[in-house]
């Protein structure tokens, strides 16, 4: 049981690892059956795998949630209107960014980045675990890897800016708690494959535009999610535009309580081929 940021109450979290039988399992992170070699990461010794802290039938996204990201959208779009409109609207920007799981990985797993788009971004993001009718369950750590030079593009351009083999990351762990009015600190840091660390920032869920209750009410609005999917609640952190990843970098996202997610950067080309080869021999 610990006690995190923001006056939360004591709260556990719960992780998923595949061990020697080969299937997944999902246990609090004080009942693993072996240590953990990184008390944040929770990377586990083999034969042990720490995989996804779920498994979402759906995975969803809200965009322009905090100022930051609708100052940034407004900066490399022509549309630039479009995004103050977003940003002040009732109703927020909602999409689909995975489902079936097939663009989503774990801890420690390689996230994709387009060959066709010469500025991709990393998204750190809390994200929301919903069970029936969104109700909220917990929080995890998400990663929501856009193409920033398409979406800037041209808006109608999204579902290919933010939906690309490993565009999204969730991990290490899944927190419950009882208190929603929570603030989560969200820190990120982008290293080179020399080792060179080449951003890093934080903020905080304080900063958000929206609650977390509000953004679930308008995701389930006439629109039937299934139990267990995940909600990305939109980024407070962007990086310079002259800072895009590439194969060889490493993503690290922490938040004070959920643990940190690290995923090595790959090109999505490369997943596509390793997903098609495996398909091919089942």
């Amino acid at each position: 049981m610990c006690k995190y940021d923001g006056g939360m109450t004591p709260s556990r979290r719960l992780v998923r690892f595949r061990g020697p039988d080969g299937e997944p399992h999902a246990v609090p992170v004080e009942e693993l059956p072996v240590e953990p070699v990184d008390d944040e990461t929770l990377e586990l010794p083999p034969p042990y795998t720490l995989l996804a802290p779920v498994d979402p039938p759906e995975v969803w996204g809200a965009g322009v949630t905090y100022l930051r990201s609708r100052d940034a959208r407004v900066e490399e779009s022509d549309a630039q209107a479009l995004y103050t409109l977003v940003y002040e609207a009732e109703r927020p920007e909602l999409f689909l960014k995975d489902a079936g799981g097939r663009r989503t990985v774990g801890p420690g797993e390689p996230v994709g980045v387009r060959s066709d788009s010469p500025w991709n971004v990393p998204e750190p993001e809390v994200a929301l675990v919903l069970g029936a009718g969104g109700a909220l369950k917990g929080v995890t750590i998400g990663n929501d890897i856009s193409s920033r030079s398409i979406e800037g593009a041209n808006p109608l351009y999204l579902p290919q800016a933010k939906i690309f083999a490993g565009a999204c990351a969730l991990g290490p762990a899944v927190l419950e708690t009882d208190d929603w009015s929570l603030e989560l600190a969200i820190e990120m840091r982008i290293v080179s494959a020399d080792g060179d660390e080449l951003f890093t920032g934080e903020t905080s869920t304080a900063s958000m535009r929206r609650s977390f209750d509000e953004l679930v009410s308008w995701l389930v609005r006439e629109n039937p999610v299934p139990p267990g999917s995940v909600l990305l609640t939109g980024t407070g952190l962007v990086p310079p535009s002259d800072l895009t990843l590439e194969p060889g970098h490493v993503v690290e996202i922490r938040v004070p309580g959920i643990g940190l997610l690290r995923n090595p950067v790959v090109s999505a080309t490369r997943l596509v081929s390793e997903h098609a080869r495996s398909e091919a021999h089942v």
